[in-house]
């Protein structure tokens, strides 16, 4: 792919900061080139679906999300790994709204998305695999599942009282610890 001139790079920004200011479920490229100031057709040269845009404004909290994982991967301690993920990865989930389904999609428009994901389900795994090894985590816990646990939680925390949060967060913790009679 051939780098963009900055005339391209300019309205790539202009479309981006517009639709940044829209719910990332109603993304219209018609509204984002009116407010960008550029026609409908370069909206789609950049941004191909609706998809490939939520992939871009996600970009930087799917980085911020893979220097978690890579904190949690190289801890002393598997189980302090473990909950950087689930604590990082929740703030990231319930400030991006676009994260879940980056995340969740099983198509990447992006290749620079794509290795991301790779990455962060390189050093998911290390942490999953140190926390089984030590016995800190149920052993049906995939980086999988752990992430749907997580994307679930985050429709629960969206919903709930700022209050319950807590709660809620303690409830996943404590249901992806082994048992005490299966340690």
């Amino acid at each position: 792919m051939q780098p963009l001139r900055s005339d391209a790079l300019r309205s790539r920004k202009r479309i981006l900061d517009a639709a940044r200011r829209h719910d990332q479920g109603a993304l219209r490229h018609n509204e984002l080139a009116k407010e960008a100031g550029v026609g409908v057709g370069t909206v789609y040269r950049h941004f191909p679906t609706t998809h490939s845009l939520i992939e871009a404004l996600t970009q930087d909290t799917l980085e911020r999300l893979l220097a978690a994982c890579e904190t949690g991967a190289a801890r002393d301690d598997p189980w302090e790994g473990v909950m950087d993920l689930v604590d990082t990865g929740l703030v990231l989930l319930l400030e991006d709204r676009g994260l879940q389904e980056v995340l969740l999609s099983h198509h990447d428009d992006a290749p620079e998305v794509r290795s991301v994901k790779e990455s962060i389900a390189a050093s998911t795994q290390t942490v999953i695999s140190r926390a089984h090894k030590a016995g800190v985590l149920r052993a049906d816990i995939t980086a999988e599942r752990l992430q749907y646990l997580m994307c679930g939680l985050e429709h629960a925390l969206r919903a709930a009282p700022l209050d319950d949060h807590g709660a809620l967060r303690d409830v996943l913790v404590a249901g992806i610890r082994p048992s005490q009679g299966s340690a």
